[in-house]
Parts: structure tokens; C-alpha cells; sequence
């Protein structure tokens, strides 16, 4: 395991979040799968490509891009032990041989110069302690003319869970839920912030484009909003209210979720994002 510099966020991931996140796993590729194609397709791995997958969580991105690059293989690199501990008895019972899983810090890892063909994130990438220096130390691992390709949050407001908890401040207390932090879920919100990061980072063509995609967070309204609290700012903003404003609470949520049911029963709910694309440049032949 290499040196972690993101503290903070080593702490959290390898305490309840993780654990939550690794027990979870399926439900929240529910939410977030509508955006693997576009991710590996800007990516544009194929053939051999040796691809790094940035957050991997516990691994459904990194195994994909396995499968576009059959010759080639990937590397998950996560802060957290309990979701690598998921990725790789996943990738075991689904017979994936071409990937494989490391803990650590993507701002301080070790990784040999110019090793990727690319790199990807679902989401995972928004939580850097420093991101100029993570981006940088990315784009080192990657050869000259890699692509980096990631899926990050647009503005709090064109993300339909986060309206969905928004109707509870009148019983929790949400403060500066869904604003902009650092790190944070939304820190990259801004696509300026975000081409600014990159440029620091010595990255090239970079675009920045809005994508959508529609995901299952319940088998219905009472099983959305329960998962949802169960997430780790709903587990926060939840302890710190009594047990009358839980309930409430509960209530509230489960009635607003109610107006997102689908015919089948599920509950869907929009989520917008980045797209981002981006280079190392190609430079002179036998740059490292």
C-alpha cells in the first residue's frame, strides 16, 4: 500500500462508508450504470489498452474495461479496504483475469511513468485532498497521448436525490448539504473549476460535456427512501435529529419519492454529470 495523504478520506472509507458502500454494491451500480458506456467510450479502450481505474469502489468499472481490452488489463486503485475486498472476490467468481486491485492514494501512489493507456472514474475522483497534484500524478502514470476520461457531478440541482433530500429541511438539518466542497461530491461541479485543475495538471483537449442518465434507487418508495438514509450524509444529517424528526423525516421523503415511481414499481431518479475527456500530450518520442 502506498503513502496516503488523503487522511480524511482514507478514514472514512475504510470506516462505516465503506463498509456501507461494499455491502450496497449492487444497488449503487443500480444507480450510477447508465453512465459505464459513455465513460469507456470516451475513454476508447480496446484491444491491449492497460487501463487505470481511478475510485474503482469495488471494481464493476474496472472490470469492464477489462472486457474492452481483452489483450490488455486494468488496475483498480481504491482507498478502501472493504470495497477492494468486495472488487476482488468479484472479479474471482466472475472468472476476470486481466484485472487486478490496489489500495491507495491516487495523489501519492507510486506508479510506474507511463504505464496507462488510460484512465478512468466513475465518481471517484471529486474527493482529492489536492486534486491538481492527484490530476498530475495521473497523468504521469499515463503514456504520452493517453486519455483520461471521468463522470463527476454537475450542480446539486440537476440531481433528482439530492431535491429529494433537500424536502427535508424542515426536519434535518441539512445546512450546506449539496453546495460545493473540497473534497467533496459536488467539488467539481463547475466545469471552469474543473478545466483549470486539468490545465495545472499538464492534460491537453480537454472537453466537458452534460450527461444524463436515469438509475434504480428502490424497489419502491419506502425502500428509496430508506437507502438513501442509510448513505453516509443520511446516516450524518439522521443522527443529529430526535426521534420525532426521524420519523418525519422518513415520512417526508418517502412521500416525495413516491411522485418518481415507475411503472414497474422501481423508483428512478435523474442524475446529471460531467463528462470529461482529456490527454497527456504526446510530446517527442521516448518522452517517459
Amino acid at each position: 500500500m502506498s503513502v496516503i495523504v488523503n487522511t480524511q478520506q482514507a478514514q472514512a472509507w475504510n470506516g462505516p462508508e465503506g463498509a456501507h458502500w461494499a455491502r450496497t454494491q449492487d444497488r449503487w451500480n443500480a444507480v450510477n450504470e447508465g453512465f459505464n458506456e459513455r465513460l469507456l467510450d470516451a475513454a476508447g479502450i480496446t484491444g491491449d489498452h492497460r487501463v487505470l481505474d481511478l475510485g474503482c469502489g469495488s471494481g464493476q468499472t474496472t472490470r469492464l474495461a477489462a472486457l474492452r481490452a481483452p489483450q490488455g488489463y486494468a488496475l483498480g486503485l481504491d482507498l478502501s479496504g472493504p470495497m477492494l475486498a468486495e472488487a476482488r472476490s468479484r472479479a474471482e467468481r466472475e472468472g476476470s483475469t486481466n484485472v487486478s486491485f490496489a489500495q491507495g492514494d491516487a495523489q501519492a501512489h507510486p506508479f510506474e511513468a507511463g504505464t496507462f493507456d488510460a484512465a478512468i472514474s466513475r465518481f471517484g475522483v471529486m474527493f482529492f485532498a489536492d486534486p491538481v497534484a492527484a490530476f498530475d500524478n495521473v497523468a504521469r502514470a499515463l503514456r504520452p497521448g493517453g486519455r483520461l476520461a471521468f463522470v463527476c457531478p454537475a450542480d446539486a440541482t440537476l440531481n433528482e436525490w439530492v431535491t429529494a433530500m433537500e424536502s427535508l429541511r424542515d426536519f434535518l438539518p441539512l445546512g450546506d448539504f449539496g453546495r460545493p466542497g473540497l473534497p467533496g461530491m459536488f467539488s467539481l461541479a463547475a466545469p471552469d473549476r474543473v478545466r483549470d485543475i486539468l490545465t495545472a495538471a499538464g492534460f491537453t483537449a480537454i472537453t466537458i460535456t452534460q450527461a444524463q442518465a436515469y438509475g434504480t434507487w428502490g424497489q419502491g418508495a419506502e425502500d428509496a427512501a430508506e437507502f438513501l438514509l442509510a448513505t453516509g450524509p443520511g446516516r450524518h444529517l439522521m443522527g443529529q435529529a430526535g426521534s420525532r424528526a426521524q420519523d418525519a423525516a422518513r415520512r417526508t421523503l418517502t412521500d416525495h419519492l413516491r411522485t418518481y415511481g415507475a411503472a414497474d414499481g422501481t423508483v428512478r431518479l435523474r442524475s446529471t454529470s460531467w463528462l470529461v475527456r482529456a490527454e497527456r500530450p504526446a510530446g517527442p518520442a521516448g518522452t517517459p
